[in-house]
This record gives C-alpha cells, sequence and structure tokens, in this order.
C-alpha cells in the first residue's frame, strides 16, 4: 500500500497557464498570488506601503459601519474571490483574486473559503507593485464576470476612478480628486468625501 504522499506545491510553474482553483489550494506560498485565465500573477513580496495600508483600512472601516445592519457584507483581502464560467467545481475554475476591499450583497455567494461569484462593488488599490498588465487583466475578469461597481484608488497622488457597468460594459467616471463627494451607484447611499477621506489618513 502506497504512503499517501504530501500534496502541498512550494513553487507551481509560472508558465503554465491553465491552472485551476485545485492547483491554487495546494500551494504554500511566500507571496500572494492570484489567478487569472489560469495564469498566475504574484502580489509583491513585501507589505503594502503604510499608505495602502491606510487607505485600505480607512474604507474597509467606513464601509463596514455603513453597512451594519444591511444585507451587504464587506471584506478586506485576503479573501479569494472565485469567478465560476461553466462549474463550481474547484478544478474547473481557473479565475481567483484577492481584491483589497470587496462588497457582496448576495450572502448565497459567500462560503467558508471566501467568495464564488461577482461582487457588487470591487476596491483595488494601486501601488507601484501593480502591473499595467494586472490591472488590464482584472478590467476584463470583473467586466465580463459582471462586477457592478469598480474603484480604483491611487494612494499616492489620491485620486480615484470609478467604473460602472452598464449594459454588460464598463462605462469610466471623471478622475476624482479632492473636492469631489463621491457616490456609490450600488451600496446606495454611500459617500465619500474625499478631501476629508485623504486629510483622515495623512
Amino acid at each position: 500500500m502506497n504512503a499517501k504522499k504530501d500534496d502541498t506545491v512550494k513553487e507551481p510553474d509560472l508558465e503554465y497557464t491553465n491552472h485551476s482553483y485545485a492547483d491554487y489550494l495546494t500551494w504554500q506560498m511566500e507571496e500572494v498570488v492570484e489567478l487569472i485565465k489560469g495564469k498566475i500573477f504574484k502580489k509583491a513580496a513585501a507589505a503594502p506601503k503604510r499608505i495602502h495600508q491606510k487607505v485600505s483600512g480607512e474604507l474597509f472601516l467606513r464601509l463596514g459601519n455603513f453597512l451594519r445592519g444591511k444585507k451587504c457584507q464587506v471584506y478586506s483581502a485576503p479573501f479569494d474571490v472565485r469567478f465560476p464560467t461553466s462549474s463550481k467545481e474547484d478544478k474547473k475554475i481557473h479565475d481567483v483574486v484577492q481584491p483589497d476591499i470587496c462588497v457582496i450583497c448576495n450572502p448565497e455567494k459567500l462560503d467558508e473559503r471566501g467568495c464564488i461569484g461577482a461582487p457588487d462593488l470591487i476596491v483595488e488599490i494601486l501601488s507601484p507593485g501593480n502591473s499595467k498588465v494586472e490591472l488590464k487583466y482584472k478590467f476584463n475578469l470583473y467586466e465580463s464576470n459582471g462586477v457592478r461597481e469598480y474603484w480604483i484608488i491611487h494612494s499616492e497622488t489620491q485620486d480615484l476612478l470609478i467604473y460602472s457597468l452598464i449594459d454588460g460594459k464598463y462605462v469610466p467616471s471623471i478622475l476624482f480628486t479632492s473636492g469631489h463627494v463621491v457616490e456609490s451607484k450600488v451600496i446606495k447611499g454611500f459617500e465619500l468625501d474625499l478631501e476629508e477621506f485623504f486629510g483622515d489618513i495623512e
């Protein structure tokens, strides 16, 4: 009788482009990784800059306070969001990301491992470690899977761009900066005064 072999993998093949969520669950890596169309994207090995953490933490707190007692729930990274296509089986899911912040309003999409299906709102906070390729892939992934609102915050330049899903395509907002009060179309009633918000995190 064969001894049970260790089913963890320290370093997967980065060139392979058809990894699944089942593969992802076996990896023991120091870096945070995401899967987009079966391809591995490594997040920066170093921790994000303090400003990134401050922006993420402050926005998470504000969303959490606003949503208290409401149906929608907010989560922050590390939190797996899986996008199934033909099947919800682990081996057939090839898109797994860890957005900085996401809001899910359908509790049926939540399980003990995270979210399966599109969150209603995703927030990504840019840092020097974000690659343009990664952002392009994520834009396409979120749009094609029906993420209704996608916020991109640039913490160092203190601005915000919102993509709203209209007839299956993302429509960009103006570039919001200090002096603008931003309102989510998906999380009704949630507003962010950018001058006050960024002033609080300096």
